[in-house]
Parts: C-alpha cells; structure tokens; sequence
C-alpha cells in the first residue's frame, strides 16, 4: 500500500516579508527541504495565480511575498535558473504581473519572466494541450496556487491554478470543450499528470470566499500550505473551511485516504487541523451536484441551474464579459448599455464572471433548482 501524501499546515499571521519567509521555510523543512524535490542545476519555473488584473490585497492572484519567499529560499540553497510565469484570462502575463506585485517581487530576487505567450501541443492520456513555452522549457515546475473560491469546481487550488500552464485561448476553448465540472475535473487531472509539478505551496494567508475565483472577498486564513500532491493539498483546503472534499471534482483523482497533515507541533486530523487552523462560515457552495444533462427536457432543466447574471449596479459596460465567451456564437451580448445573456447556449463555465474587472457579474439559482440541489439547508 501506497504511503498517504503529507501535506504541511504553518500558521502565517500577515505578509510582512520575514512572517512569510519563516512559514514558507518551515513548510518546505516539514516535507524534508528542497533537495527532496528538485536538484540545484535544475531549471526551475514558479507557477503563481495571475487570473487578471487586481492589487494584491483583492486576493485575487498570489501575493508577491509569498513568490518573493520562495526565490529567496531557493537562491540560499543554490537554486539559480528560477524563471515565473502564468497565462492569464485576458491582458499579458506582464500586465498583469505588474498589476499583482509580482513583477516587483521578481526583479528584486531576479527572477526572469517565462515565455507564457507561445504554446505547443502536448499529447497525454487522448487530451492535447496547448503548453506554453515556459513550462515546456522548464525541468521542474513549482505551483504557487491561491486559496479561493470557484464557481465552476468550487475552489481553485493546486489542481486547479495548473489551467494557467495553457496558452491563453486554448484555455477558453478547453471550456467548451468540457463544459461541465465533471468533465472539466478530469481534463485537469490529465494536465496535472502531463506537466508533474513537483511542489505545491498554497498563498491561504489572505484567501478569497464568495464569487471567487475573481470577485469573491478576502478573508483572513493565516496559513501556508505545501505538499507534493496537488490533490492533497486541496482536500486540506477544504477541511481548512469546513467543505466536505468529496464535492469539489477534482478530489475524485487524488490518489485515495486521508492526507498526513504535519505541523511543527506533529501531525494532527482533519478535526484538529480545522480547529486551530480553519475558518467556520467560509462562504463556499455546499450544496450537492446536479448533473442537468437529461436529453429532451435539458432546456428546462437548464433554467433550473445556477447561472451568472449582471449586477447593473456595478456594470460599466466595458464588454470584457462578452470577449471572455469562449462560445463562437457568445452566450451573452451587449443590448443597449447591459449585456444579456441567453442562458439556453451559456455552458456555465463562468469565464465572464471570472473575467470582470468591476465584481459586475453574481451567481444566481432559482428557487427550485436550490431546492433540488439541497441548498435550501444551506
């Protein structure tokens, strides 16, 4: 029988650069230091969470401490071929990173910025990917993932932040292509399997709850966590707030049992980790999945589903939803100042919420569909 994956919990109370130095190392010291996971002549590229565009304290993107830390750490053990790089939704990975911090944070540790704007195919498992440049060049690949909220698979953690390995238009394409949660877990699964990240270490410092994974609210979890098993981290997550992992997709691919979660006090449960660590109230969707794929009565079904809908109030009919639509034919349109949705093609993917740089677009269900769902316990 396989060992069970360990998964590092440290408590980090701010992102004073020394506060997250110390958690980062320790993290990294509890799974047995660097040299566990990667070889000093190795090229290394730093995978953070540049969704768009968004200061650091909206927690929309992973905190410059938190890469800063880990170059620092790596360039004390030797480590000098360190590159960064992510493919965001919409804008260049420069803007962005600007926007985020991370430029900053690069150049102060002299970190270069990784090709994120060609891509190549990449065959596995009867999936192809389009791989940026970056990571196809890269020997080893370390996930900086963000603690947030996801409307499409309920969080976005290690598994998830992996999407950004894909070329910027393949990613929209990769929606319509697996449109629902399911189908989406498992293409991620398969990438994560393609581009084997080494380490994973998780900014929960400040996470996001709520509309994530882009306009959700920070909130406070003081934590750094780490692991070589992306799926473990992520169930950890979720005991963090209280979710039951089985209901986040992409934990049906971890491996199987419970995670070791060590601590510099010693390893402690699930129970334990979400009493001293977690956060009870964690606004997140709980509610059981509804697979709304039923044939002839799909298109009443499909009013009966969680869908996105504009807040006018917030809107400034900039059109970033629309251009977002991964659809040929564009589930939503401008009509007059507002765009409207036609909710008979939308897929639900979520891009346009994602994508929106005003908070403009909410998540709404009918009172039936959360009914069904269970959400009328919730």
């Amino acid at each position: 029988m396989a060992e069970p994956a360990v998964v590092a919990l440290v408590k980090c109370e701010n992102y004073e650069e020394r506060e997250v130095y110390h958690a980062v190392k320790q993290a990294v010291a509890l799974l047995g230091g660097w040299a566990a996971f990667i070889r000093p002549e190795e090229k290394l590229l730093l995978k953070p969470n540049l969704l768009k565009r968004a200061e650091p304290a909206a927690a929309v993107t992973t905190h410059p401490a938190v890469m800063k830390a880990v170059a620092v750490l790596l360039r004390e053990e030797g480590y000098d071929r360190i590159s960064y790089g992510d493919s965001p939704g919409a804008q260049s990975m420069e803007a962005v990173a600007r926007s985020a911090g991370l430029a900053q944070a690069a150049a102060e540790t002299g970190l270069e910025a990784a090709d994120f704007s060609q891509n190549s195919s990449m065959e596995y498992d009867g999936v192809s990917f389009a791989i940026c440049r970056g990571v196809r060049e890269a020997d080893a690949i370390i996930n900086l993932p963000k603690m947030k909220t996801h409307a499409l698979e309920r969080i976005t953690g290690a598994v998830k932040n992996l999407y950004g390995c894909v070329g910027g238009f393949q990613k929209a394409v990769g929606h319509t292509q697996y449109p629902d949660a399911i189908s989406f877990a498992g293409m991620l699964a398969k990438l994560a399997a393609a581009v084997k990240p080494r380490l994973h270490i998780m900014d929960g410092v400040v996470a996001m709850e709520g509309n994530g994974p882009g306009s959700g609210d920070p909130v406070p979890m003081k934590v750094i966590l780490a692991s070589a098993d992306p799926y473990a981290l992520d169930q950890v997550f979720c005991h963090l707030i209280g979710l039951d992992p089985a209901l986040v997709p992409t934990n049906a691919y971890a491996a199987g049992g419970e995670p070791v979660i060590r601590t510099a006090g010693g390893d402690i449960t699930a129970a334990e980790a979400f009493q001293q660590y977690g956060r009870s109230g964690f606004r997140v969707d709980r509610s059981e999945s509804l697979q709304f794929n039923v044939g002839p009565v799909d298109w009443i079904l499909k009013n009966l589903r969680q869908r996105p809908v504009i807040l006018k109030e917030r809107c400034k009919s900039c059109r970033v939803c629309v251009e977002s639509c991964p659809l040929k034919d564009k589930a939503l349109k401008m009509q007059g100042q507002y765009p409207v949705y036609d909710y008979q093609t939308c897929i639900r993917c979520y891009c346009c919420q994602e994508m929106c740089p005003h908070k403009a677009i909410g998540l709404h269900q009918p009172w039936l569909g959360r009914v069904l769902a269970g959400k009328w316990r919730s």
